[in-house]
């Protein structure tokens, strides 16, 4: 259905140049996405103190909230041309960073674009109970920043990773069976799907071990269990929660406009452009802006879902 809008409002000329894939815009955009991970730990590193810690800190979340965004567009195909490159790219320097499995991930989320709005999409858990009261955003919020939310991710995941769990990050839970499972199948599970995110984590280790300090490790340990879930809710408040109709195609995803703080924060690789992604999935995010000016000209706005601001969205999200 997203996919006859956009035939409704661009060209095939345009869709087919929208979709075209430019390298160098990908490398671009990586190696912004790594500089700024850089200076979060150069920050720390030469001047140390509380305030530098914990601007290192929501740099860090909203750049491994980055390499989510970076696995979830490259499981789209739709960052580098190369498929190999892609998908090592959105392994390596995305998803494993962040204990996520890009190629396990990719029929989970096309699922999500099949059932979008619908009782069955496996994110709804995630966009659902909003908008909700000042006191319980606030308590979402201190369980973010507070490690809280960050340590049942990483549990719920793990359990994913060796098959006690179904794959599910919408927080629903359902256990896969265990009969029967022998102890060599546990640790062949254990390697497959747990070895890329150890390594990952541990290369960087050993990479901020030898130009620095070891110990700047922990700033991205911390960030991960902190403003990164911090991040992650406000980037899934935006995209599909407190729409107007989440049966219709092109009110149940939401664009947001972000500044630089924001986009710092929540909308790295242009995920802001949300509804753009869902009516052509496979866009690659360098052109998101472009098809969102054409969207714009046509008045597709006129009935799509557009915010100014994500601190409009958390303005939405509580209840006045």
């Amino acid at each position: 259905m997203e996919r006859l809008i956009a035939t409704s409002y661009l060209t095939k000329e345009e869709r087919k140049a929208l979709l075209k894939k430019n390298d160098a815009k990908a490398f671009t955009g990586l190696l912004v996405h790594w500089i700024w991970i850089a200076f979060a730990f150069a920050l720390v590193y030469w001047w140390p103190n509380v305030l530098t810690i914990i601007v290192s800190l929501f740099i860090l979340g909203g750049k491994q909230l980055a390499c989510s965004v970076l696995m979830h567009d490259a499981a789209h195909h739709a960052v580098f041309s190369n498929r190999r490159v892609n998908d090592f790219m959105g392994q390596w320097l995305g998803g494993f960073l962040v204990f996520q499995d890009m190629l396990g991930y990719r029929p989970y989320h096309w699922e999500h674009h099949v059932k979008v709005g619908t009782m069955d999409d496996p994110d709804l858990l995630l966009t659902r109970g909003y908008p909700t009261s000042r006191a319980s955003m606030l308590r979402k919020f201190f369980r973010d920043l507070s490690g809280q939310t960050g340590v049942k991710s990483l549990v719920g995941l793990i359990a994913i990773h060796l098959g006690y769990l179904k794959y599910n990050l919408g927080g629903k839970v359902e256990r896969v069976s265990q009969k029967d499972r022998t102890w060599r199948e546990f640790f062949i599970t254990f390697f497959r799907q747990l070895s890329g995110p150890i390594l990952a984590n541990l290369f960087l280790f050993l990479v901020l071990t030898a130009v620095a300090s070891p110990y700047l490790f922990l700033l991205w340990v911390v960030a991960y269990f902190t403003t990164f879930q911090f991040s992650i809710r406000v980037r899934a408040m935006a995209e599909h929660s407190m729409v107007d109709d989440p049966a219709d195609p092109m009110k149940n995803t939401r664009t947001t406009y972000a500044n630089w703080l924001e986009r710092m924060l929540f909308a790295p690789y242009n995920v802001n452009y949300h509804l753009e992604h869902h009516m052509l999935m496979a866009v690659p995010p360098y052109n998101l802006p472009k098809m969102h000016r054409l969207l714009l000209q046509r008045g597709f706005y006129e009935k799509g879902t557009l915010e100014k601001s994500y601190w409009n969205v958390i303005k939405l999200a509580v209840q006045q």
